[in-house]
């Protein structure tokens, strides 16, 4: 009678790592992202949801377009497109905050929580690095939720405009006015843009950092995370009476990247808003973010490495 060590036998750390270069990384990672999703359906779930109220809002509100539109038409241009792409702007506003509560509540849970469940030990059997699983979660802020929010956006946008089309022609008045003020795709291109160097790339270091107390923290790692820098911080003003690491965070915690537009107080989903993606690409501050963010990504997979369920 075989033994269940005969039917399964333990996997090496030197065997695991030949099957895992015979997989392909973009293998690897498909599945490692596809696991990502399926574990945590907040990182869809969430737009999802902020899309249906944005809707919601939206529809509220149209019994009062068609008399918003006959006011409108002694209006200049400016303050016709102002009016005309508020409920736009503010639906593009409700996903990105959506998008970084989602990001950042992922990161501090993506690998703490496969300690708690215990499930560390099937993902450590099967042919998947650490640095590849980690790089997989990595990949979820990073790309995975711009991309998912880019989407969603583009498609919310395009009912509201649908709706209004409808509701304005039900009342005798011609949705191409109205209509020629709204740009969809550019509308969330710029949308993508602002979420990806502003609040993704500038404050990287913020995921990373994470990340890394993620793989690190047996317990608590929301408390982990946030309350070193704040004792540092209280620590920095009652000795010396200064802010300059408050400050120094704040541009990280607050998406500060003003490099990547010309006027960075802009709307982002603003058709007029110039943007300058080399001068933002050349920020040294930027890579200097990166390379920390890097850094910590490492650590992380080393410690995923040696770190037993909770």
């Amino acid at each position: 009678m075989s033994t269940q060590s005969d039917v399964l036998p333990e996997s090496s750390p030197e065997s695991l790592a030949i099957a895992s270069a015979e997989i392909p990384l973009a293998r690897r990672m498909y599945w490692g992202l596809r696991r990502e999703l399926w574990e945590n359906r907040a990182i869809y779930i969430a737009p999802l949801a902020a899309a249906a109220v944005a809707l919601l809002g939206f529809l509220l509100t149209l019994a009062h377009l068609p008399a918003r539109m006959r006011r409108a038409s002694t209006l200049d241009p400016m303050e016709l497109h102002k009016l005309v792409a508020q409920p736009f702007d503010a639906a593009a506003s409700l996903l990105m905050a959506t998008c970084l509560f989602v990001a950042f509540f992922y990161c501090l849970e993506a690998l703490q929580r496969e300690r708690r469940d215990r499930s560390i030990l099937f993902w450590k059997s099967l042919p998947v690095s650490d640095l590849t699983t980690v790089a997989a979660k990595a990949s979820i802020p990073f790309v995975v939720l711009p991309m998912l929010v880019f989407a969603i956006n583009f498609a919310t946008q395009f009912l509201m405009l649908l709706l209004s089309g409808a509701v304005l022609a039900a009342s005798g008045l011609s949705a191409a006015r109205y209509w020629d003020q709204v740009s969809l795709f550019p509308m969330s291109l710029l949308l993508l843009y602002h979420i990806v160097t502003v609040h993704l790339l500038w404050s990287a270091p913020v995921y990373g950092w994470l990340l890394l107390i993620s793989a690190w923290a047996r317990r608590a790692a929301f408390l982990w995370a946030v309350l070193p820098p704040l004792a540092i911080g209280a620590l920095e003003k009652l000795l010396f009476n200064t802010a300059h690491f408050a400050a120094f965070l704040g541009q990280f915690l607050s998406g500060s990247g003003s490099e990547a537009f010309a006027t960075p107080h802009s709307m982002p989903t603003d058709p007029l808003t110039h943007v300058t993606p080399i001068r933002f690409l050349t920020t040294p501050g930027l890579w200097l973010g990166l390379a920390v963010t890097a850094a910590c990504l490492a650590a992380a997979a080393r410690l995923r490495r040696y770190r037993e369920p909770n």
